[in-house]
């Protein structure tokens, strides 16, 4: 999420963690209180769009199906991305969640323009879904595709209002883009725009790669920034990969061996670093000291990727708009990676975050 770090990789600056609350009887109590009162909420004024679905509609998700009786107006949005989403139809949720890099409102520059004036509440993780927080703001919808969300947690947020979560054996995190934006859509009652968000994205993408066919069948490997816990975290092909492969180019093989759980990350250990050698490397490094951690570990400077100028740094934000994989942020990335690429496909790429 691409993980936004899939799973990033817990470290001093974000871990990702499942949700553990604790059951508190009083929880229950402020659920069922706030629920009610969220039937009778006025118009979300930063509403910039229309519904075009007709009400109520049915999303059938991992933990059941959520009927959603009228166009909601008070969306509290739990996961990590969703907020690109929710934005890019022109609905405004009243609440986000913070995941990394404290951006305003936990929204991050590639979507700050679309939140225009409104000022979300922002929910943090670190302890759990903040479920009485939540209760009162008073939701009638609380989206969770992207929220590492277990069925207790579902139960206790669906006690709040009615709740989305990812899709049947879509994982906890980073259900496929597509099909998150999709959900999203239906049920803010705007399927057809949805629809429109994806085929945008992947108009975009067919454009870029007919227009750089010197991408087409070269190996790539993507890294996050600096080493963790002994490991680089390196991505797999198919585990949010797809901003390259959808460019033409092919994830390094071999990469599956190192992943210790389905899902994840493969974790390459120093003494493995030669395993990510490929035509082109994207490290998500997110500031110049992470381009010198990356360097630094095992025999990263001395990868042919690396001394042949084949690797691209990227910055915090360009880091952020690959982690976050909405339809929103990969027209960033296509803006701003497709140059730094066509660099490393050149042995030009500078071992810097400037690109």
């Amino acid at each position: 999420m691409i993980v936004p770090k899939h799973h990033r990789a817990p470290s001093a600056r974000t871990a990702r963690l499942l949700a553990a609350v604790s059951a508190l009887a009083l929880v229950g109590v402020a659920l069922s209180a706030c629920s009610s009162a969220a039937s009778t909420t006025a118009e979300n004024p930063n509403y910039t769009t229309e519904p075009s679905d007709s009400f109520p509609v049915t999303i059938e998700h991992e933990y059941g199906e959520t009927v959603i009786p009228s166009e909601p107006q008070r969306i509290v949005v739990v996961g990590l991305t969703e907020q690109d989403i929710l934005l890019e139809l022109g609905v405004t949720p009243i609440a986000t969640t913070e995941w990394y890099g404290e951006q305003p409102y936990a929204v991050w520059p590639w979507a700050t323009d679309l939140l225009g004036d409104a000022e979300p509440t922002v929910l943090s993780t670190t302890d759990g879904f903040e479920y009485e927080k939540i209760a009162s703001l008073r939701p009638d919808l609380i989206i969770g595709t992207n929220a590492g969300m277990t069925e207790e947690n579902y139960g206790k947020l669906a006690e709040i209002a009615p709740t989305v979560t990812n899709e049947e054996g879509a994982g906890l995190y980073f259900a496929d883009w597509r099909d998150q934006t999709r959900m999203v859509a239906q049920a803010v009652g705007r399927s057809a725009e949805g629809e429109a968000l994806i085929t945008g994205v992947d108009d975009a993408y067919a454009a870029a790669a007919a227009a750089h066919p010197e991408f087409a069948g070269l190996t790539a490997t993507f890294s996050q920034g600096g080493p963790w816990d002994g490991n680089l975290w390196v991505y797999p092909d198919g585990l949010n990969t797809d901003f390259l492969t959808d460019l033409g180019f092919t994830i390094t093989p071999g990469l599956q061996q190192y992943v210790p759980s389905e899902g994840g990350q493969a974790q390459i250990a120093a003494e493995n670093v030669g395993v990510i050698d490929a035509d082109v490397i994207v490290f998500a490094t997110e500031s110049a000291d992470a381009v010198q951690e990356v360097l630094g570990f095992g025999t990263t400077s001395s990868l042919d990727a690396v001394t042949g100028g084949h690797a691209v740094f990227t910055d915090g934000e360009l880091a952020g708009a690959i982690y976050f994989l909405t339809p929103l942020s990969q027209k960033y990335v296509l803006e701003q990676l497709v140059p730094r690429l066509v660099d490393a496909v050149a042995g030009t790429a500078p071992q810097s975050v400037d690109g």
